[in-house]
């Protein structure tokens, strides 16, 4: 840890990846206090335990959390286990059912266990936030109240949607963004952080500072982290997250299946390098001389890494060579039989549906969209005929991870009937 460490290149640091900071200039200022007072900032960072993992989505404030302990700051990692009994209303488009004290206890359990992968121990204040709103008399949220006008709370983009189209709006969820602003009076924050989507809760913090004599805190938002389909944000309702508990050869697969852009939108903000390695990469891999395939093994080995070690880093990564680089057919291919008509060729969309697909038309589809190899070799004309020999095994893949044998049985033939012109 270090203090010395000047204001101006403090603020050069915590800049960079963020999406906003209110205000920088009230940030400069704090800075330079802390430096010449010698005494940490304290940030403030709330988590309702409303899911029982953390996924790279959430570890993206995390790694800003852990810049600001590098350069010397005391972070409080706030566990909402009050503000979780109400739930966030942001992203909501209708009211969300409250957590029981008992799942709020387990998820936060599981996030002390998970965070301190990326944040220093020593320097981390786990606190819950019912020790301060627990204790709240009526008569204290009535005077928090006041300092908040409807017409605000009605600003807020997921209230005003839904008061735009009628849905309801619950009383308690108008208590959500004042109980979180509570936290940061209770802890006197000089710096909260959250997702861009946090930034209405941020802002109303300041608000309540300001009213009970505080210096309102700096409000730094993060970009919010896509998914792995590269459209929605990263949520495990959506399944297009990355857990940090899943096992290492699973977040190795899932970072390489991401598209080009999502990996380069990746790195600055979950590979924990330092910003001069992410501009080479970046910068690598737009002008050619780096290859987008090696920069993703290495933001995938990079992830892996944090959460689970070198070693497992490079086994995950051996494992995906030897199974979609080099080609190695995994040991465990479940084997399915496949009934043709003697001696006629199969058509590739029934040897597809037969093996991988629940349709011939779902079997089609991915042929056409490039997602089927068979024997290694890429087939894109669903209508194609492939000339199998009974007894013959070929290997059908979809996409990287799922994988058949095929055992090419010949159809006894059917008895013909009296009329048929085969029929001798």
């Amino acid at each position: 840890m270090t203090r010395s460490v000047a204001a101006d290149e403090q603020l050069d640091l915590i800049r960079r990846g963020t999406a906003t900071i209110v205000t920088e200039d009230e940030l400069r200022a704090k800075l330079e206090r802390s430096v010449q007072a010698k005494t940490p900032l304290t940030v403030k960072v709330g988590f309702d335990p409303t899911a029982p993992d953390l996924h790279l989505g959430h570890t993206v404030v995390i790694h800003k959390m852990r810049q600001l302990q590098d350069l010397g700051h005391t972070v409080y990692f706030v566990i909402g286990d009050f503000t979780g009994m109400i739930g966030d209303p942001t992203g909501k488009s209708e009211t969300r059912k409250p957590l029981t004290r008992e799942e709020i206890e387990a998820n936060a359990q599981t996030y002390r266990d998970q965070v301190f992968k990326i944040l220093d121990p020593d320097w981390t204040r786990v606190v819950f936030n019912s020790s301060w709103l627990a204790p709240i008399r009526a008569e204290d949220v009535i005077r928090m109240s006041a300092q908040v006008t409807v017409a605000r709370l009605l600003s807020h983009e997921d209230f005003a949607a839904r008061y735009e189209t009628q849905r309801p709006i619950h009383l308690h969820e108008f208590l959500y963004p004042l109980f979180q602003a509570q936290d940061s009076v209770a802890l006197r924050a000089d710096v909260e952080m959250g997702g861009t989507d946090q930034t209405f809760n941020l802002l109303i913090g300041r608000d309540l500072q300001r009213a009970v004599g505080q210096e309102p805190q700096i409000a730094i938002t993060m970009p919010i982290l896509v998914g792995t389909d590269g459209v929605q944000k990263m949520s495990k309702s959506l399944g297009n997250y990355v857990g940090i508990t899943e096992p290492p050869e699973q977040m190795f697969g899932k970072l390489m299946s991401v598209s080009d852009e999502v990996m380069l939108a990746y790195y600055p903000v979950v590979s924990g390098l330092d910003s001069a390695e992410v501009e080479a990469v970046v910068a690598g891999v737009r002008d050619g001389r780096v290859h987008p395939m090696e920069a993703k093994k290495r933001l995938a080995r990079t992830v892996v890494t944090q959460f689970h070690g070198a070693a497992a880093g490079r086994s995950a990564e051996e494992a995906f060579i030897r199974q979609f680089q080099d080609r190695e057919t995994p040991a465990d291919v479940p084997e399915v039989p496949v009934l043709r008509p003697l001696g006629v060729p199969i058509r590739v969309d029934f040897l597809v549906a037969t093996t991988l697909a629940v349709s011939l038309s779902e079997a089609r589809r991915l042929t056409q969209q490039g997602a089927i190899r068979i024997d290694g070799e890429r087939i894109e004309d669903p209508y194609q005929t492939v000339a199998f020999e009974a007894g013959d095994r070929p290997l059908i893949q979809r996409g990287r991870r799922e994988f058949r044998r095929a055992r090419i049985e010949d159809a006894p033939p059917q008895p013909c009937g009296p009329n048929d012109p085969k029929n001798p």
